[in-house]
Order: structure tokens, then C-alpha cells, then sequence
């Protein structure tokens, strides 16, 4: 079985949530010459996108919607519409029945969310064209995206957990990196992006705490991290990362070559784990997210204690552990429930 790291080395022809990019749109310039011309639609969105640059827009946000934004450019170019003005109401509303019909190569649909997504940039694209005098109207203003339906999360549980931190084999070196960035994952649930980007100096040992930096919608924030998890950061702090970081390297977490993880090679060692385990729950760093927040609450902790350590803007986004975690409602059906009562 090839090493973790040989794994993340080989990309996979999708976008990074598991769509192919056949069918997502590739976000290809429909022609560079266009962005030079007044009034062009590639033109007003490379001037959005450099506004929000320059507005300090996180650099994975500026990039999803340059891709986003260059896929609907494309559409248009494809139907000669290539001037901003050009772009109407109905023009929108074939681009939205054009994402609901569009398959990849194995017949499969793009989700909800993302046909939301795309039709949201759009949006976002001519309200700040119409602000700047590009254009008179918003042409997707009153658009009615797609109703997205809210899942329940999957979630771990104990013995779950405990397979797949079992699974590295800690006597070698990769291994015992990895089971440093499980146990990570586990007590803190931070986000796949915030772990690979995290430094050796946001560890904070002896307070017992995780510095975030810039994590989702560019806020800092601190989280606790577990003594367990301490304990094996520091193994290989000591070990495998002194001797394959380069000097003055102060990523925390490093391939054996002493290179920076990228998020989906980082993304793909953790499934690599989850399937050694013999577990095939949707998800990999975010599945531990969800295992976290849920043994949370279920221990008592209090649901804005959670939105405070998972970095939520919302406390909506994080209401929805209220409903996984379960074992306090078996506990009030086993008490009061009338066949559960001894007779």
C-alpha cells in the first residue's frame, strides 16, 4: 500500500469537493483580449476581482469566485454575449436551467449548494458592477437560487475514533505524523484549510491552546487543544518535523520532504485513514469536526462554547449539533417513555 504522502502527490480531476471539473467548468478565460476591452464582461470581473483583493478578501475566497466568475464568462462567450450590458434577466435564468441540467462524466448532478454558489457570484458580480456604473441593473438580482436542504452531519463515534487514531503505525515517521494530526483534528476540529496552515509558533503548549490565524472569513481566533493531543504534537515536534523541516520552515505540519501541506493532499491522508479503519462516513478533516462538536455538547458543554471554538459567525451553523447529539434524548425516552418503565 503506497504511503500517505504518495497518495496526496496524485491529483484527482475534480474541484476539490468531488465534482469533476468537466462538468463544473473549467473557469477558462473565454478570451484574453477581452479583458482589455471597456465594458467587456471579463473585464468588469477581473476589476471586481481585484477590488476584492484589495478589500482583503481571503485569497481562497478571490479564488473560488474568479473561478466561479470566469465559468459564467465563458457560458456567455459561448452564446456571444461578451459586453457586461449584454447580460439580462433571462440570459441568468438559462444559466441557472443550465447548471441544474448540467452531468459529469458519470451522470452525476452538481449539487445544490454549489449550483447556489454560482448563482450567488454572479449576483455579487453585477450589484458591484452596478455600483461602479458598468451596468444599470442587476440582472440576477431578484434570481430565486436553489432551496438548499440542511443535512445533518455525520459524526463519529468512540469506537470509531479510537480505530481510526490506532491506525497509523507510530513506530515510523509518516506514521507518527499522522497520528499527531488525528489526534489534532479530534480535540480541536479545526478546519482542514486552518490545520495546514497553521505554524510551530501558533502551538501554544503550556497554555493548552491553538492560535488560528486568518481562518474562514479572515478572523483569528483561539481553541483549546487536549493534553493527549499535546503529547503526540510534541513527539513529533521532537522526532519526524526536526529532521525533515528545512531551516527557518515554520509550517507546523510537513511531508517527508520537508514540504508544506496543501489542503487536499492533507485531505486525502485523513481518508486514507477512515478507510483503513473500514469507515466510508461522507467527509475526512471535517468528519472530526463533526465528532468533536457532537461529543461536546453531548458531554454538556454549552452550544456557544462550541460556536466560539469551531470559529461559527452563526450561532445557526452551529444549532445543528442540537439535533445529533442524541445520547441526552435516549436518556429522557429510556426515563419517561411508557414501554421503557418497569412494570
Amino acid at each position: 500500500m503506497p504511503g500517505p504522502d504518495a497518495a496526496g502527490r496524485k491529483r484527482r480531476a475534480t474541484d476539490g469537493r468531488g465534482r469533476n471539473r468537466a462538468a463544473a467548468g473549467g473557469g477558462r478565460l473565454p478570451d484574453p483580449q477581452l479583458a482589455q476591452r471597456p465594458g467587456s464582461l471579463v473585464a468588469v470581473l477581473v476589476a471586481w476581482l481585484q477590488e476584492l483583493t484589495v478589500r482583503h478578501y481571503s485569497p481562497s475566497t478571490v479564488r473560488a469566485r474568479q473561478e466561479m466568475a470566469l465559468q459564467f464568462a465563458e457560458w456567455c462567450a459561448e452564446r456571444d454575449v461578451l459586453q457586461a450590458a449584454q447580460v439580462t434577466r433571462p440570459l441568468v435564468e438559462r444559466y441557472q436551467s443550465h447548471l441544474f441540467h448540467l452531468r459529469d462524466d458519470n451522470g452525476k448532478a452538481l449539487s445544490v449548494t454549489y449550483q447556489s454558489q454560482r448563482l450567488a457570484c454572479v449576483q455579487y458580480l453585477f450589484r458591484w458592477a452596478v455600483r461602479k456604473g458598468h451596468v444599470g441593473a442587476n440582472p440576477a438580482a431578484d434570481i430565486d437560487r436553489p432551496r438548499e436542504v440542511r443535512r445533518l452531519p455525520a459524526w463519529l463515534n468512540p469506537e470509531e475514533v479510537a480505530a481510526i487514531l490506532a491506525a497509523p503505525d507510530t513506530q515510523t515517521p509518516i506514521g507518527l505524523r499522522d497520528r499527531a494530526i488525528l489526534e489534532l483534528l479530534y480535540s480541536t476540529g479545526i478546519r482542514r484549510t486552518e490545520a495546514v496552515r497553521l505554524g510551530i509558533y501558533d502551538l501554544e503548549a503550556t497554555q493548552g491552546v491553538l492560535r488560528i490565524n486568518q481562518g474562514k472569513g479572515g478572523k483569528d481566533r483561539v481553541v483549546p487543544i487536549g493534553t493527549r493531543a499535546l503529547t503526540w504534537l510534541q513527539r513529533y515536534l521532537d522526532g519526524p518535523r526536526a529532521l525533515w523541516a528545512p531551516l527557518g520552515e515554520q509550517r507546523l505540519f510537513l511531508t517527508d520532504s520537508g514540504r508544506p501541506f496543501q489542503p487536499e493532499p492533507f485531505g486525502h491522508l485523513v481518508r486514507r485513514y477512515l478507510t483503513a479503519a473500514g469507515i466510508h462516513k461522507p467527509g475526512s478533516c471535517h468528519l472530526f469536526r463533526h465528532t468533536m462538536a457532537t461529543a461536546l455538547l453531548e458531554g454538556g458543554c454549552d452550544v456557544r462554547l462550541i460556536q466560539a471554538m469551531l470559529g461559527h459567525a452563526k450561532l445557526d451553523t452551529t444549532a445543528v449539533y442540537t439535533h445529533v447529539g442524541i445520547a441526552h434524548l435516549k436518556r429522557a425516552h429510556a426515563a419517561h417513555h411508557p414501554a421503557e418503565q418497569p412494570r
